[in-house]
């Protein structure tokens, strides 16, 4: 028996659109990774794991929220960077006011500055747009 709810999941999440979800993971653990490595040196990775994950979480929850509702995975998207990049963008900008409001919560370290969600609007977004893009130039 389907419901709606299967329904509308089954539309936005497909199979052959699995590879962009671990090169959105890639692109954004590598965003956070590179402010991290900014902000407190290479070694807060070997030495503040947690740290660093504090960082990551919010967000990759966000985006695991959000990127399938959107449509992120959906069939469309994994046809062509001219449909997948828009689809990214789209789920990028609530994914991170989710990511934002998690990190100004009493359950992550870091809280949240009007700075620090601008350049991670800017950043997330062109990382996602760039793995994007070149997973399909790469890939076909």
């Amino acid at each position: 028996m389907s419901t709606t709810e299967e329904s509308f999941l089954a539309r936005r999440i497909d199979a052959s659109a699995a590879p962009l979800a671990l090169v959105d993971v890639l692109a954004l653990a590598a965003v956070f990774t590179v402010g991290v490595i900014n902000h407190n040196g290479v070694e807060y990775l070997s030495t503040q794991p947690i740290g660093w994950l504090s960082t990551l979480v919010p967000f990759l929850v966000g985006w695991a929220i959000v990127a399938p509702l959107i449509g992120a995975y959906s069939a469309g998207a994994a046809e062509s960077a001219k449909a997948a990049i828009p689809l990214a963008i789209r789920a990028w900008i609530p994914a991170a006011v989710i990511g934002f409001v998690l990190r100004a919560s009493p359950f992550f370290s870091g809280g949240f500055q009007l700075s620090f969600g601008v350049v991670m609007l800017l950043t997330g977004g062109v990382a996602l747009v760039a793995g994007r893009w070149l997973f399909f130039k790469i890939f076909g």
